[in-house]
């Protein structure tokens, strides 16, 4: 796979399941409604995956070490990973009643993006139980921060 490429891919799946599942733990906690969580997906797989998508694009224009190619390379799969691991989230919601579907949601998350830490970790030939530690961490904070604001949005505004 060429660097351009795995750029887009790691940032994108990594960008899709985080990002995902704060808005998808958040809506939950504030609304407890199954539209408000499907719309909220919806509206990040295609609003947040044009947008990192462009990012990529103009980070990688700004460092003037990448051909058009490659950086049309990163950009579109950016777009791809993080659109389609982004609607990946849809399906447990469809499925399940939402508070398991958000379990679900999370459990599967932290799985693909433990996954993802490991593999780049050892083809870094660092310790890749420190990364899935590392990035578990984050991902766990960003949970737990978007279901307080949840909460509080629903006592606040409820």
């Amino acid at each position: 796979m060429d660097h351009s490429i795995k750029v887009g891919f790691s940032f994108g799946v990594t960008s899709g399941i985080i990002t995902t599942l704060g808005l998808l733990v958040g809506l939950n906690a504030g609304t407890h409604s199954k539209l408000a969580v499907l719309g909220g997906i919806l509206t990040i797989a295609i609003a947040d995956a044009f947008s990192d998508a462009l990012g990529i694009h103009i980070s990688e224009e700004s460092e003037n070490k990448h051909s058009p190619k490659e950086i049309w390379q990163s950009t579109i799969s950016t777009f791809l990973s993080k659109f389609a691991f982004a609607c990946l989230f849809i399906i447990p919601v469809l499925l399940f009643d939402l508070f398991t579907a958000v379990i679900v949601c999370v459990v599967g998350g932290l799985v693909v993006l433990s996954i993802l830490s490991y593999s780049i970790a050892k083809k870094q030939k660092s310790n890749p139980w420190q990364a899935v530690v590392e990035h578990l961490v984050i991902a766990l904070m960003v949970i737990f921060i978007t279901h307080l604001v949840g909460d509080w949005i629903a006592v606040k505004f409820g």
